[in-house]
C-alpha cells in the first residue's frame, strides 16, 4: 500500500494502523523519508531523531497486542523549545546549542506514554521570538507552499513540517500567535489552547503568563485528537487547571453558533483587501449554513498589541536572566565575571532576542515601572473583561488570522514594527488566556501563487470544543467549491 503523508491525516493513519494495512515502521519510514528529502529546502528540521523507527517498532508491538490509542503509531514532531530526555533541546539559540535534556515535559511525556512516535525537533525563531522563523541559529525556514516566502513564527518549523508531509501532526508554542500564524501561512490547522489547559512543564519560557502548547495538523479532527491527548492536569505546573475544576465544565453540544465580529476591529487600516474579502466570504458561507452573525465591540482590542509588546518583553526579561554563560549553555571565557555576563550573552542571544531583553529591562525600570508595565496589566485586565461579556451573548469571535499572507524571506526582517503589526489579531487571545483556532479559509494570488490565509476563532475559557465545531463546518466549504473555481 502506497503511503502519500502529504495527504495522510492522523485518523486515517490510525485506520489503516488498526486494520494492519501497514505497520507503524512502514508508516514512520514513509514520512522520514519525505522528510529528508524535503527539509535541505524548507530547513523546517533542527534535527531528525535516528531513534524514531525503535519507537515505532514499540508502537507496532502495542498495536498488535490490540492496545493503544489514537496517536500509537502516528509519527509527529515537536518544537525545539519542548524537552525531550537526552535530545538536544536549542530554543533556536546559539546559548543553548549544545543544551540535552535531562527529562522529559509533560507534553511529551504522554505522548511517549501514549506510543507516539516523535521523530524529530523543528527549527524555529530564537526562544520563540518571532514572526517568521528567520532569526533561527539553524537558519531561517522556508514556506513548503512557496519557498521564496516565510512559513509564519515562531513555531514555523512544526507548521512547515506538516505542510510538507514531513510528520503527521506536530507541537508549537504559542505566545502571541506562534502557532496559528503559521498555520495561516502554510495552509493547516493551529491551535492555541486555553491558559492553564495544558502543562507548560518541560516548555522553555519566554513569557510565561502568555505562552502555551498546542497543535498543528491537515485537518480540525486531527487537531482535536491531538489537543484532547495534552489538555491533562499536571502538578508540576501550577497554572494547570485541575480537571474538575468549574472552568472546565463542557456546556451542551449546539449545533448552530452564534458567531461575533469585532467589526471595527476587522475594518481596520492595515488588513490587506483581499484577506478581509476572503474573511467576508466565509462569514457569510457560514451565516448561510444557519450560524447566527453579530456585530459585537471590543473597545480595548486595538491597544492588545501594546499590551503585548510591554508585557511580553518584560517577562522575556526576566525569563532570559538565567541565561548568563555559567551555569549552562554557551559560555565566552573573559578576565571578569561582568565580562563573562556581556560577551557570553552578546554572543549567545541573536539581534532580535537583546532586542526584546533590553525592551523588557527597561520597562521594568525604576521610573518605568508604574508608566508602562503596571499600565500594561490594568489593560490585560479590560481586555479579558470585555471577552468575558462578550462571550454572554456569542458562542464564538471571528477575525482574519493574519493581515496578509505569507510575504517574502527578508521583507520585514529589517523592520521589526512591520513584523509586530503581523501579530495584531491573535495576540488578544494570549492577553484574555482564551483559546483559539485558526482554519485555513481559501487563498489569495500574489506573483502568481496561491498562498493560503486562515481564519481565526476565539471562545470562552476551556470551551475548545466550540472552535473544534466551528472549524469542521469551515471545512465543509472546500467540499462545496469546484476545484476549478478554487
Amino acid at each position: 500500500m502506497t503511503i502519500d503523508p502529504t495527504t495522510l491525516t492522523i485518523k486515517d493513519a490510525h485506520d489503516a494502523l488498526t486494520k494492519k494495512a501497514y505497520t507503524s515502521v512502514e508508516l514512520t519510514e514513509a514520512v522520514l523519508s519525505r522528510a529528508k528529502q524535503e527539509n535541505p529546502d524548507i530547513n523546517a528540521y533542527a534535527e531528525l531523531f535516528d531513534d524514531a523507527l525503535t519507537a515505532a517498532k514499540e508502537a507496532d508491538t502495542l498495536l498488535e497486542k490490540g492496545e493503544g490509542n489514537e496517536l500509537t503509531g502516528i509519527p509527529l514532531a515537536i518544537k525545539d523549545n519542548m524537552l525531550m530526555a537526552g535530545k538536544i533541546s536549542a530554543s533556536g539559540s546559539k546559548i543553548l546549542m549544545n543544551h540535552r535534556a535531562v527529562y522529559d515535559g509533560t507534553v511529551v511525556r504522554g505522548l511517549k506514554e501514549a506510543g507516539a512516535v516523535i521523530v524529530g525537533r523543528t527549527n524555529m525563531d530564537e526562544f520563540a521570538m518571532g514572526s517568521s522563523s528567520e532569526s533561527c541559529v539553524y537558519g531561517p525556514v522556508k514556506n513548503p507552499i512557496d519557498p521564496t516566502r516565510v512559513p509564519g513564527g515562531s513555531s514555523g518549523g512544526s507548521a512547515a513540517s506538516v505542510a510538507m508531509g514531513g510528520a503527521l501532526g506536530a507541537f508549537g508554542s504559542d505566545t502571541g500567535g506562534s502557532i496559528r500564524q503559521p498555520a495561516s501561512f502554510c495552509g493547516i490547522v493551529g491551535m492555541k489552547p486555553t491558559y492553564g489547559a495544558v502543562s507548560r512543564y518541560g516548555l522553555m519560557a519566554m513569557a510565561s503568563s502568555l505562552d502555551q502548547i498546542g497543535p498543528f495538523a491537515k485537518t480540525v479532527a486531527d487537531a482535536e485528537i491531538l489537543y484532547s491527548a495534552i489538555a491533562t492536569h499536571d502538578q508540576h505546573d501550577s497554572t494547570s487547571v485541575p480537571m474538575d475544576h468549574a472552568l472546565r465544565t463542557i456546556l451542551p453540544r449546539k449545533e448552530k453558533l452564534t458567531i461575533g465580529i469585532p467589526e471595527s476591529f476587522v475594518a481596520m487600516d492595515g488588513l490587506d483587501a483581499d484577506v478581509r474579502e476572503n474573511f467576508r466570504d466565509m462569514i457569510a458561507f457560514l451565516k448561510d449554513a444557519g450560524h447566527t452573525i453579530k456585530t459585537i465591540e471590543l473597545p480595548s482590542l486595538p491597544y492588545a498589541l501594546s499590551v503585548y509588546y510591554v508585557i511580553m518583553p518584560a517577562e522575556v526579561s526576566a525569563n532570559l536572566s538565567r541565561y548568563d554563560g555559567i551555569r549552562y549553555g554557551f559560555s565566552k571565557e573573559a578576565d571578569t565575571l561582568a565580562k563573562v555576563y556581556a560577551e557570553s550573552r552578546g554572543e549567545g542571544f541573536g539581534k532580535e532576542a537583546r532586542r526584546r531583553i533590553l525592551m523588557g529591562t527597561y520597562v521594568l525600570s525604576a521610573g518605568y515601572y508604574d508608566a508602562y508595565y503596571n499600565k500594561a496589566v490594568a489593560v490585560r485586565r479590560l481586555i479579558a473583561d470585555e471577552f468575558a461579556r462578550a462571550f454572554q451573548s456569542v458562542d464564538v469571535i471571528a477575525t482574519p488570522t493574519a493581515p496578509s499572507p505569507a510575504y517574502k524571506l527578508g521583507e520585514k526582517s529589517t523592520d521589526p514594527l512591520q513584523m509586530y503589526l503581523g501579530d495584531i489579531f491573535t495576540v488578544p487571545a494570549n492577553i484574555a488566556g482564551i483559546p483559539a483556532i485558526s482554519v485555513p479559509s481559501g487563498t489569495v494570488v500574489r506573483d502568481s501563487a496561491e498562498l493560503p490565509v486562515g481564519i481565526q476563532f476565539m471562545a470562552a475559557p476551556f470551551h475548545e470544543d466550540r472552535l473544534f465545531a466551528i472549524g469542521k463546518d469551515v471545512e465543509k466549504k472546500k467540499s462545496t467549491v469546484p476545484s476549478s473555481v478554487e
